[in-house]
């Protein structure tokens, strides 16, 4: 195991990632947000060089951390993917079993040669993260799914899932062990197209990850069902994404999972959720939902108007229909 602490060995790596100083923001500069809560404090962690940190005692102004949460990142998965160079996107934490658990991803842009890893922790305030070694990997030419993006998720019998992917044949799942790593083989559960739908214009952004644009899956659990909220379209355009997020749900966290009129989101179905108003937003999506007291909030990042196409923090309160839907506040 490794200790992601400061070390001698570490000290030139660290110095690239270290910023100057702390500072304070009502307005957060984020991308693929997520948030947890500890001891009074709210957490978000971030795609950014080694993961970026924040944390807040309202969910109103944020201190953004000077440091990263990986001082090292680990020597496996430079290894592990062709290209990577320590720019970590999209974690997800949860806390289960008296332990934080941090999954995060490693991969270059538009190719589908990825990691998934996996750290643990004690407490959210302590600044130490321990490696635990890779979760799964995907291969070009190998693996017709993106080891990206990935999401946990527990059942109503403790059992720990994950859920992940980005374009290619679209969002996976499987189970996890009690150590947070593969215990199966995944499954698609969700696509942006039926397979047997083949999109006229082609993927503005790469070349190899084609027009299947689906990514950023994040399963609430709600009254009884499983909601499966996941990311269309095209994100990190600044102005010109046209990112949103739909959902649909299952009364069992592998699926399948239905949108509001009946259709299976392995075969393109999905309820839009979420889109750019085109005053306030181009865009927004990669999400997250959670509860806090006696409110459950959605969170994902937007394509600013205002400045010009940075992504910035969104947070909204969900709402939720008489037959059991989200709608935003």
């Amino acid at each position: 195991m490794l200790l992601l602490a400061l070390t001698a060995t570490a000290m030139a790596q660290q110095r690239r990632f270290h910023k100057t100083e702390a500072f304070n923001t009502d307005t957060p500069m984020v991308h693929d947000p997520v948030m947890a809560y500890e001891d009074s404090t709210y957490y978000i962690y971030a795609t950014g060089m080694g993961i970026q940190q924040m944390t807040s005692k309202d969910r109103k102004i944020w201190t953004v951390s000077p440091n990263p949460v990986m001082t090292v990142v680990p020597g496996w998965a430079s290894d592990s993917v062709p290209g990577f160079r320590n720019h970590v996107w999209a974690p997800d934490v949860i806390h289960w079993h008296g332990r934080w658990w941090m999954a995060y991803s490693c991969s270059t842009f538009g190719k589908n040669g990825s990691a998934i890893g996996l750290l643990s922790n004690r407490s959210l305030a302590f600044p130490m993260w321990q490696d635990e070694g890779c979760i799964v990997t995907s291969r070009e030419k190998r693996d017709n799914w993106n080891a990206i993006d990935p999401n946990f998720v527990i059942d109503d019998k403790d059992r720990p899932w994950l859920v992940w992917g980005s374009f290619w044949d679209g969002i996976q799942i499987v189970p996890l062990d009690t150590t947070m790593h593969l215990t199966g083989i995944p499954r698609t559960i969700a696509r942006r197209y039926d397979p047997s739908f083949k999109p006229s214009e082609p993927n503005p952004t790469s070349k190899y990850a084609g027009t299947n644009a689906i990514e950023a899956p994040f399963i609430f659990k709600h009254g009884g069902w499983y909601y499966l909220f996941v990311s269309w379209d095209y994100c990190c355009r600044g102005s010109k994404s046209n990112y949103r997020v739909a959902v649909g749900r299952s009364k069992t966290v592998d699926g399948p999972y239905l949108d509001r009129k009946g259709k299976n989101m392995a075969n393109g179905g999905g309820t839009l959720f979420l889109e750019g108003d085109k005053k306030e937003f181009e865009a927004a999506g990669h999400c997250a939902a959670y509860t806090f007291g006696d409110e459950d909030v959605f969170v994902c990042h937007g394509y600013s108007v205002e400045k010009k196409g940075a992504a910035i923090l969104i947070q909204r309160n969900i709402t939720w229909t008489a037959d059991g839907w989200p709608e935003l506040k």
